[in-house]
């Protein structure tokens, strides 16, 4: 079986900065990390792998740095790291990240799962997942906590939902989008962390995806940030104090007062 995994570098503290100019995240002096709910989507392709055989392709799209995410896969025992960088996808949405994924996943060519974290920890918006099974055409399941069973063409799995959970098969390729509830993401091993030091990144620009320009990029997203800040803190309460018909009266002036 042929899986591919979707990550993405997030920064590992939610004391982030905004460039007031750019609207973005200002990530230098930030340490970063492997999204958190992309290491469960990790684990679950190396569990698959270790039943199933085949080879396993982790990609992510980023700056330069965002090689060290695709390292730290490789250490847990992904075999080929993928980074997607080029100038021409900075500031993309959700729509032109999941459309540039997709348009990698393409020149990969051979698959048969994807795999990807059901989130970003400084997104929260699960949407690049189900877009790449869009721009791909292919079925996808969000909320997956449980892989049941793979048969040659189809998979069976078993998906979260807010009223308990549901069974789902769908055929292969297809894309799923994993909750922490699936597995418990391994340590890397000295041997995988050498590898990794040691690993082969393959980095592909704008130019080797040959993608439609006026699809990728802030050009290419259909949202746009206008403005970000941090929201001003709340200033203290008031205390009321007094009889409880006292209070009451109280209360209801104040409320007078602000209506």
């Amino acid at each position: 079986m042929n899986i591919i995994v979707c990550i993405k570098q997030v920064p590992e503290t939610t004391e982030v900065r905004i460039n007031p100019e750019t609207n973005t995240l200002i990530r230098e002096g930030v340490k970063s990390i492997v999204n958190p709910f992309d290491m469960y989507a990790i684990e679950e392709s190396l569990r698959l792998k270790e039943k199933l055989g085949g080879k396993i392709t982790v990609i992510t799209m980023g700056p330069p740095q965002a090689e060290s995410a695709l390292r730290e896969a490789i250490s847990m025992g992904i075999d080929e790291g993928i980074l997607i960088c080029d100038r021409a996808f900075a500031g993309s949405d959700t729509w032109a990240t999941s459309y540039t994924l997709a348009g990698a996943i393409k020149k990969i060519g051979n698959f048969d799962l994807i795999i990807c974290g059901k989130q970003a920890s400084d997104g929260d918006t699960a949407q690049v997942g189900p877009g790449i099974s869009t721009h791909l055409d292919i079925p996808q399941v969000a909320y997956v906590k449980k892989i049941e069973e793979v048969k040659d063409k189809t998979v069976r799995v078993e998906r979260m939902t807010e009223e308990g959970f549901e069974i789902i098969e769908t055929p292969l390729p297809a894309l799923f989008t994993v909750v922490k509830e699936i597995n418990e993401p391994r340590i890397p091993s000295l041997k995988g962390m050498m590898k990794a030091r040691k690993a082969q990144i393959t980095t592909w620009t704008q130019k080797e995806l040959n993608l439609d320009s006026q699809n990728i990029g802030l050009c290419g997203s259909p949202t746009q940030v206008v403005k970000i800040f941090t929201p001003p803190q709340r200033s203290g309460g008031r205390i009321l104090s007094g009889e409880t018909h006292e209070v009451v009266e109280q209360l209801v002036e104040l409320l007078k007062e602000e209506v």
